[in-house]
């Protein structure tokens, strides 16, 4: 007579399961959960308008980074960069009369208004350079030019560069420096 002996079952090491889920999960596979928005329908709507004469005038350059060096200089990490524009003023308003992004070289590679662009009150608005987008380079930039009827007012102006890929991520903000005001 034969005894039956029950078959124990095959268990599989708990560090093998969540190892092979952490590398399926780590694929360089875009995240589903970032809101991807056709159109720009969630952000503020750009107002233009006409030539003004304004009593203060300021430039600012911000630099902005398409991508950094990785490893060596031969190896480059590309950036999403976003150039962000914050009107700090509870009541006056900021014009933008020019946004320009300049490349490495410092060559202007675009213009990214062509009328004066009006910031209400506490209005923020941003412009993005994609990932794909490197003919900035390394040492990219934009020169805004803009105004206000009264002196004193600080505007925000910021790049925000971001960039993932697989488990490595960077992200980093730089800030705009005034290179020249002048009062009317």
């Amino acid at each position: 007579m034969l005894l039956a002996h029950p078959m124990k079952p095959k268990t599989i090491p708990f560090f093998l399961i969540t190892s092979s889920l952490f590398f399926l999960f780590s694929c360089d596979v875009k995240n589903p959960r970032l809101n991807r928005i056709e159109g720009d329908d969630l952000g503020p709507k750009e107002t233009f308008v006409e030539d003004l004469e304004l009593g203060f005038r300021d430039t600012v350059y911000v630099p902005i980074y398409s991508d950094i060096y990785s490893e060596t200089k031969d190896v480059r990490f590309k950036l999403t960069a976003t150039l962000s524009l914050r009107n700090t003023s509870l009541q006056d308003s900021v014009y933008i009369e020019d946004i320009d992004y300049y490349d490495s070289q410092g060559n202007k590679v675009r213009s990214y208004i062509d009328k004066n662009l009006l910031l209400g009150p506490m209005q923020s608005i941003e412009y993005v350079v994609e990932e794909d987008d490197t003919v900035g380079g390394t040492g990219a930039n934009f020169i805004i030019n803009w105004g206000a009827n009264t002196a004193g007012l600080k505007p925000v102006f910021q790049g925000v560069m971001i960039s993932t890929h697989g488990q490595q991520g960077i992200s980093f903000t730089t800030e705009g420096v005034s290179v020249s005001q002048s009062d009317k």
